[in-house]
């Protein structure tokens, strides 16, 4: 049976920034890959945050993220519509049951999702909710999470604590996870920000310096269950 990973990213363009090549090398490897992204991602920018406003940005979003999902091999991808940059302002518990909805119907080994300590905080209250969804109880499918940086975001915090000890080396897909990225041109800026595309290679020539390869991914262990 091919394992199954789930990936829970808060907003679109994330689930590519945190662990895109990963996720592409994963599915090489045979591994079913799912997506599920909690937020609209788009309501934040404006004074106003009215989403019929809106609408129809978050519909060329939602293509968006379904045409980059499709780039790394992902088998399915599941789309919620809590408010961009107001998670905290939503009940724990709401966001707990969309984790677990996909949970249930997927029941995947492994899930890559956001890191604690993000200066944005719908990416703190996913990871809060990924940890309550996923309590280490008697027949629950979830043996590893891990946690991915998103540019633009954990390096932006201070004090920085993003200490990874887990790399996957994504030399192979490097290219897929750019291509990826690209389907999401109203992410992306010009360098030298980090959230480029030239600042998403040399982030992970970055991680790859360190672990010996030409490019990697790195990630903060959360649990790991034999």
């Amino acid at each position: 049976m091919n394992k199954k990973t789930l990936i829970i990213a808060a907003h679109p363009d994330d689930e590519i920034l945190g662990c895109g090549g990963t996720a592409a090398r994963l599915v090489n490897e045979g591994h079913d890959v799912y997506t599920v992204i909690l937020g609209e991602g788009i309501t934040s920018r404006d004074h106003t945050r009215q989403r019929d406003k809106r609408e129809n940005e978050i519909a060329e979003l939602k293509k968006h993220i379904h045409d980059a999902n499709r780039i790394l091999g992902v088998k399915d991808v599941f789309v919620y519509d809590f408010p961009d940059n107001r998670f905290d302002g939503v009940p724990l518990l709401d966001i707990v049951k969309a984790v677990e909805e996909v949970k249930q119907k997927i029941k995947p080994h492994i899930i890559f999702t956001h890191y604690e300590n993000d200066l944005n905080i719908d990416h703190r209250v996913t990871y809060r909710a990924v940890l309550t969804a996923t309590r280490p109880q008697t027949g629950e499918t979830v043996k590893e999470i891990y946690s991915f940086e998103v540019l633009s975001s954990t390096e932006w915090n201070f004090p920085l604590t993003f200490s990874p000890d887990c790399f996957f080396d994504i030399t192979g897909t490097i290219d897929t996870k750019v291509k990826a990225m690209e389907k999401y041109p109203g992410e992306l800026r010009d360098y030298p920000h980090p959230r480029s595309l030239k600042g998403i290679r040399l982030n992970a020539e970055f991680w790859g310096m360190k672990t010996g390869v030409p490019f990697a991914e790195a990630f903060k262990t959360v649990r790991v269950s034999r």
